[in-house]
């Protein structure tokens, strides 16, 4: 059941997330329109690591709130990643039935908040603090196995939101110079950060790597990184379409009303992997990330001034 119910919720999710990236819709429109596959290779989201006191207990808003979700729907840790220049740390989580139910890996991240200079911790942590209810009892229900598989990934969407009030107008502007990726979770929360196509399951000799997929999505005006990230040898080439801009809910320093101001969300990632050399005499496709391709597409999302 629980590979049924993450296919659900992933439907859910992309549902919500390629309405909001129109780039996402032109990619899956230019695949099907040449006779190819839409196949995901990974979902990403952030979090923020810190604590935070609730009725029952201190909740941790980062990886270890996440990863309750992940783990329940049978996904296991399969690789870390640390980014100490913006004080970033990472994990990926694979299914051991991922080939069988098709099912994409999990990369999360999450800003460690510590870190950053006090008043922007400050900033942070207080914008969190307004969470109005219980964020474990969202998923509990799954967890122990109430529910049939459309109920469940209904319920596990409503972690895929902000839990906590808008933010301060002041407080994201602020937020922002120190840290885009802080900003852009006070503003979004567990939004989906981005799906990703994975072009070695495209299927279609219009499109049969991902430098001719590249350039069918900027042909169809579709702006583009303007690097492809990694390489053969390595065993994965990444890019991604610019971020989509939207307006955001944030709140006017003066009168407290919500505003709209206008803000990055998201972009969409494509991916192709590779055959690596894993023993002496036996290749297998590389199937985890590397932290450099990471840390460039970590600022996909970077206001444009």
């Amino acid at each position: 059941m629980k590979p049924e119910i993450a296919l659900h919720l992933y439907s859910l999710l992309w549902k919500q997330y390629s309405t909001r990236v129109s780039y996402a819709r032109t990619y899956q429109q230019m695949i099907t329109a040449a006779g190819g596959n839409v196949a995901n290779d990974h979902i990403a989201l952030r979090s923020l690591r810190l604590s935070i006191d609730s009725p029952q207990s201190q909740i941790n808003l980062g990886i270890k709130y996440l990863e309750k979700i992940a783990e329940a729907l049978g996904y296991v840790a399969a690789g870390e990643y640390t980014f100490p220049e913006t004080h970033l740390y990472a994990r990926h989580y694979s299914h051991p039935q991922q080939a069988e139910f098709d099912l994409p890996k999990l990369f999360i991240s999450e800003l460690i908040v510590d870190e950053l200079p006090t008043n922007i911790a400050q900033l942070i942590y207080k914008t969190v603090s307004s969470i109005q209810y219980e964020l474990t009892s969202i998923f509990t229900p799954f967890i122990q196995g109430d529910g049939n598989v459309e109920t469940v990934a209904q319920q596990l969407q409503k972690v895929f939101t902000r839990p906590w009030l808008p933010p301060q107008r002041s407080v994201v502007e602020e937020v922002n110079k120190a840290t885009q990726y802080g900003a852009w979770v006070l503003l979004h929360g567990y939004a989906v950060n981005h799906f990703t196509g994975y072009v070695n399951r495209q299927n279609t000799a219009a499109y049969p790597d991902i430098d001719t997929t590249v350039c069918g999505l900027a042909n169809l005006g579709v702006p583009m990184k303007a690097e492809i990230e990694g390489n053969v040898a390595c065993g994965l080439r990444q890019t991604a379409t610019q971020a989509v801009t939207e307006m955001v809910t944030v709140l006017d320093d003066h009168s407290g009303a919500e505003i709209q101001i206008p803000w990055t969300y998201a972009y969409y990632e494509i991916a192709q992997r590779y055959l690596v050399e894993v023993e002496p005499g036996k290749s297998e496709i590389f199937d985890a990330f590397l932290g450099k391709n990471a840390q460039q597409l970590f600022e996909m999302t970077r206001l444009s001034k």
